[in-house]
């Protein structure tokens, strides 16, 4: 199916979509504002090894996916907006504990209840854009729009948390829970306004955002997903794809830092704006350019620029600071490429009725990011950077293998069902 990204469409969004965006850009913002300094608190605060870090982000993104998955299955049959109110009250409870922890066990269990929270909300978030834009390509863009809203709040975080004084303050995770809390509001006025809008235009049931699943139960559903084989050839693949981008999060911060490169915090910040800006000055013009390559093409393209840029983390000179920062212009533009075409490509394969679960399932990707702190950390710790991107270059490639499979992989009757 060719993209139709006219922008026209964008005038046809909902009131909730538009909080939806928005939503995404203050949280992203203050969440990024914070978040990427964790290891680095760890580190200082407990002198922690890179494995043991490595562990407890790990076990706590493990968690959290397992609990995703069960969440957005059910969110089919409670509807989103009960799931999504009872995610955003998590989110704003585990960051104020965040904000108060003393002890290693006190920021394993919170950090954990931190990773369920953000873990839910995002297959949440892509399943309700589906029900309130029936159409195909209305959702294509939405869902790009999405990935755009989220890195500009990403480019801005940061930055704002370095310009603050905030990369070491703790009390700073208060500012991910002030942006929840005022989300929750304005989530809470873009459903009542559009069950104003359905009493006009029946579209969308607020209550029960997918009323065909109700004749689905649970079982019945891991039942479809156990059988679907194309979704579960895409949930290895990206989970070993995940596993490489979770490296710049994780394990290249804790390399960078033990390796004591100058201007350790300034470059982690630059990376990221770098990484965010990227996305926002070319995801758009890249989605305009292969608008009409099929989505497993455009994923490939983005594998082959994955892998040169891990090459380019394994052998660039540790004091070359415009080194890394080129390194990550690369491996944004295949991230702006792969990143929302995942989401895309698990909305044209889900059916209506199990387009929660569908979502849900591709959660699972994140075991990826869940296992690259606590693998990046051992390979660290046993072996050496250069090994660590080395390795996840050549896992670009079995990646890429996977993808030329995708076309020939059998899908049970209802999975194929619209």
């Amino acid at each position: 199916m060719e993209s139709d990204i006219s922008f026209a469409r964008v005038k046809q969004f909902p009131l909730l979509m538009w909080i939806l965006l928005f939503g995404s850009f203050i949280t992203r913002g203050s969440y990024y504002m914070v978040w990427p300094f964790l290891a680095v608190i760890l580190y200082e605060k407990f002198a922690l090894s890179a494995t043991h870090i490595g562990f407890i982000l790990s076990a706590a993104a493990i968690v959290s996916v397992i609990i995703s998955f069960v969440g957005s299955a059910l969110s089919d049959k409670l509807g989103r907006r009960p799931m999504m109110y009872a995610t955003g009250i998590l989110y704003i409870v585990a960051f104020s504990l965040l904000a108060e922890a003393e002890t290693v066990w006190g920021f394993s269990i919170v950090i954990t209840l931190c990773s369920i929270a953000t873990s839910l909300w995002r297959p949440l978030t892509s399943a309700l854009i589906g029900d309130i834009l029936p159409q195909a390509q209305s959702r294509e863009l939405a869902m790009q729009a999405m990935y755009f809203a989220v890195n500009v709040g990403c480019a801005i975080g940061p930055m704002a948390g370095v310009w603050l004084g905030l990369t070491g303050e703790q009390s700073s995770f208060y500012i991910t829970t002030v942006a929840f809390a005022v989300l929750l509001v304005m989530l809470f006025i873009g459903f009542v306004k559009h069950d104003k809008t359905q009493t006009e235009q029946t579209q969308f049931d607020p209550e029960s955002t997918s009323a065909a699943s109700s004749e689905v139960g649970l079982k019945q559903t891991i039942s479809v997903l156990a059988q679907d084989k194309l979704l579960q050839v895409l949930i290895l693949a990206n989970v070993l794809c995940l596993f490489i981008y979770g490296q710049m999060d994780s394990s290249l911060v804790q390399y960078l830092t033990r390796e004591q490169v100058p201007h350790l915090l300034e470059l982690i910040s630059s990376m990221i704006l770098t990484n965010a800006l990227i996305i926002i000055s070319f995801q758009f013009l890249l989605l305009k350019l292969m608008a009409n390559r099929p989505i497993e093409v455009r994923i490939r393209i983005g594998l082959v620029l994955l892998g040169l840029s891990q090459l380019g983390f394994a052998f660039n000179p540790l004091d070359w600071f415009w080194g890394f920062i080129a390194i990550v212009i690369v491996m944004s533009l295949a991230e702006a490429i792969t990143f929302p075409t995942m989401n895309v490509h698990i909305d044209r394969i889900a059916p209506k009725h199990l387009r929660g679960a569908y979502f849900g399932a591709a959660t699972f990707y994140d075991f990826g990011f869940a296992l690259a702190p606590i693998g990046g950390g051992l390979i660290l710790d046993y072996f050496s950077g250069t090994g660590l991107f080395i390795g996840c270059a050549v896992l670009s490639l079995l990646v890429l293998y996977l993808y030329s499979l995708v076309d020939s992989l059998s899908r049970p009757e209802l999975a194929k069902s619209q």
